[in-house]
């Protein structure tokens, strides 16, 4: 298994907040957040455009590894403490969407 510090060094992510020493099991993409909170999964790295606070609390329900801005998003002020409050990872990211998922493919299934 691949843990959250090997992926972020990696792909060039840039840590936000949160414990970065947990594994990851795979990868979700999406920015509906009713749909992610229903497909997304313990583990995954959840790639988004969305940045404010109702993305931590999905990420919090959801108990993924951690979330992924791409495209350079940043995250909101209230979402930063809300994030560092429940310690869910954050990352950020220039890359698109895509590109992301297909570094972050290579890596998790090594």
């Amino acid at each position: 298994m691949v843990t959250l510090d090997k992926l972020a060094h990696e792909m060039g992510l840039t840590h936000v907040c949160g414990d970065t020493d947990r594994e990851i099991c795979g990868c979700y993409a999406g920015d509906l957040l009713s749909w992610v909170m229903s497909h997304a999964e313990y583990g995954h790295v959840w790639i988004t455009i969305m940045s404010n606070i109702n993305v931590i609390a999905v990420a919090g329900l959801t108990e993924v590894a951690c979330v992924v801005l791409a495209e350079g998003v940043q995250l909101d002020p209230d979402a930063r403490e809300a994030a560092e409050k429940q310690n869910v990872c954050v990352f950020t990211s220039p890359l698109s969407t895509y590109e992301l998922c297909t570094l972050a493919g290579k890596y998790i299934n090594e």
